[in-house]
């Protein structure tokens, strides 16, 4: 990330895109201009309370929506890198709201990759979600063709010096909607409801999230989408975790939940590598031999038929490690 000097983040005001500023604006201090792209005035306000032009010179929030290109357009001008964060996430809301997140999600995707291409960016790294493998819910359906749209937009790029791929990873620990904010919140009702015991998911702290999209950035060739090796955890755990002395009453899943994550699935087997600390699925292009691209970065193949899936994965997180986390990056006063 040496010679990026110019930084614009869609979504900048989520969980993500907070840690993510932070992070960038400690890391790299002589970053010429940092854009931060949403649609909330509120939550600008309240982030450019905190990280303002005063103390940081190069920051700019611009209100805005990925579904104007125009507007994405003049807020590239004399950007460099764009991190797309921005995105419609709740499941339930897109089973009832399907087309608003067809518009955010895949029109807006679109848009964006247009504005890139006609305004000299040099990297696009998207974010992505472990709903996106295989998805049985719109919101993963759309993110799915986000992904497709961002690794294909490598295709048309031409003699333009850009570069464009995705990020994938599981939950984010303490994110807005997740479980774990959930429970912490509903344990002093004395009931953490299941929805499944048999229920499973990836976990990553947003630390690690913003460090791998940094890491992508550096090391993209384009078209990849990037996944981790990250831990899983039992639903079970997590309530026992938080409220040992709670009921857990079985409640059922919601529409369009899965009992298990996958973020790999047997299908992406023959054009996934495992470079050490993440996998990338490459494209299904001639341009890309696994071969030649391991070649290059010392990777490997992964074996035929090799689904990475949070019920499967070898890597759990344990009661004990759940607590320590929450208390790590979420709660430091978090005791059972």
């Amino acid at each position: 990330m040496n010679d990026i000097q110019r930084l614009l983040i869609t979504g900048g005001t989520g969980s993500f895109g907070k840690a993510f500023v932070r992070t960038v604006l400690a890391r790299y201090p002589n970053l010429q201009r940092l854009v931060v792209f949403s649609r909330d005035e509120l939550k600008q306000f309240e982030m450019e309370q905190e990280i303002g032009p005063k103390d940081y010179p190069g920051i700019r929030y611009f209100i805005g929506d990925v579904r104007d290109v125009s507007r994405l357009k003049r807020a590239l001008e004399g950007i460099d890198t764009v991190i797309h964060a921005a995105a419609l996430k709740q499941v339930p809301a897109a089973e009832y709201n399907p087309f608003e997140f067809v518009k955010t999600n895949i029109l807006g995707a679109q848009n964006l990759i247009d504005a890139c291409l006609d305004t000299g960016v040099k990297r696009v790294i998207a974010l992505s979600t472990d709903k996106a493998a295989a998805p049985i819910n719109l919101y993963g359906a759309t993110k799915l063709c986000s992904d497709k749209l961002f690794t294909a937009a490598n295709n048309i790029r031409g003699h333009r010096d850009i570069r464009f791929a995705v990020v994938r990873y599981g939950n984010v620990m303490g994110s807005r909607g997740s479980v774990i904010p959930f429970f912490l919140e509903r344990r002093k009702t004395g009931v953490l409801p299941i929805t499944d015991p048999a229920m499973t998911r990836f976990n990553i702290s947003l630390q690690e999230g913003v460090d791998m999209v940094l890491w992508a950035l550096e090391h993209t060739h384009g078209g990849e989408i990037f996944v981790p090796k990250i831990p899983s955890y039992r639903i079970t755990d997590v309530a026992q975790a938080i409220g040992p002395d709670c009921e857990h009453p079985i409640v059922g899943i919601r529409p369009g939940e899965k009992i298990h994550e996958e973020m790999i699935t047997a299908s992406d087997s023959f054009n996934t590598v495992d470079l050490g600390r993440y996998f990338a699925i490459l494209p299904q292009s001639a341009k890309y031999s696994r071969e030649h691209y391991c070649s290059l970065n010392g990777c490997k193949p992964v074996p035929a038929g090799y689904a990475y899936n949070s019920g499967t994965n070898p890597d759990f997180l344990s009661v004990g490690q759940l607590r320590a986390l929450i208390a790590e990056h979420l709660d430091p006063s978090f005791s059972v």
